[in-house]
């Protein structure tokens, strides 16, 4: 089906350890990008506020270099990352004060 339908080759043997790794270690350094300001700073409200900016930082500086690996115009490429992370982030942190 990849090769006739999707006109893709199957992925070579020694590339899954590769990608897992990468994908290990992204995820681990994107979920810790938002908690280092709760560990740097003593108050919650100002941790939170730190982690916002930090987060969209980050979103913006991920969406540019997304763009520009996958030939995307830069400026709508970064909006579109960062625009849908503070969206995601908004919903999660509105869901869990209705919860809460």
């Amino acid at each position: 089906m990849m090769k006739l339908e999707l006109k893709m080759e199957k992925p070579a043997k020694n590339q899954a350890i590769k990608s897992a790794s990468t994908i290990a270690l992204s995820y681990l350094i994107g979920g810790f990008i938002p908690l280092f300001p709760y560990i740097v700073f003593s108050s919650s409200k100002s941790g939170f506020l730190v982690s916002c900016i930090v987060t969209i930082l980050a979103l913006i500086v991920f969406g540019f270099f997304k763009s520009k690996m996958t030939g995307q115009p830069l400026l709508k490429g970064t909006l579109k990352v960062a625009t849908t992370g503070i969206v995601a982030a908004t919903a999660a942190f509105l869901l869990a004060k209705v919860v809460s």
